[in-house]
C-alpha cells in the first residue's frame, strides 16, 4: 500500500509515518520510482505505535517493544522490566508534580491572604 493508505486508515499524517520509518518503527520498501510501499499490516503497526506513545513510552523503547506487542495491542511478557521501569519513572514524576503543585498552591494562598504585601 502507498503511504497515504495507512495514514488515512489510522488518522496519522504522512509526515509522522515517515518519522516512524526513520526511527525504525515502521518498515517500507522503495519502488524503482522512489515511492514508499507499506505492507498490509502497516495500519495495525501504526495503531500499536500510537498506543505505546499514548502510554508515555519514548520511541526508542517502542522500537524494542514492538516485537512484543500482540495483534490485540497487549504486550507479551518479553520485556516486563522495561514497562515496570517506565511505570516507576512515571510514579516519580507524578510525585514531583504533586509536590510542585502543593508549593504553588501555598504561594497562591499566601498571596491572596488578607494583608498580603503587594510587591
Amino acid at each position: 500500500m502507498e503511504i497515504g493508505e495507512p495514514a488515512a486508515a489510522t488518522g496519522t499524517s504522512v509526515r509522522l509515518l515517515r518519522s516512524y520509518e526513520e526511527q525504525d518503527l515502521l518498515e517500507s520498501h522503495r519502488l524503482d520510482s522512489g515511492h514508499r510501499r507499506y505492507g498490509a499490516d502497516a495500519p495495525d503497526v501504526v495503531r500499536r505505535i500510537r498506543s505505546l506513545l499514548d502510554a508515555g513510552l519514548p520511541t526508542r523503547v517502542i522500537r524494542d517493544l514492538l516485537p512484543c506487542v500482540r495483534r490485540d495491542g497487549t504486550v507479551a511478557a518479553c520485556k516486563p522490566e522495561t514497562l515496570q521501569e517506565h511505570l516507576l519513572d512515571l510514579d516519580g514524576r507524578i510525585s514531583a508534580l504533586s509536590e510542585t503543585r502543593t508549593s504553588l498552591a501555598g504561594l497562591i494562598a499566601a498571596a491572596q491572604a488578607p494583608g498580603a504585601a503587594v510587591v
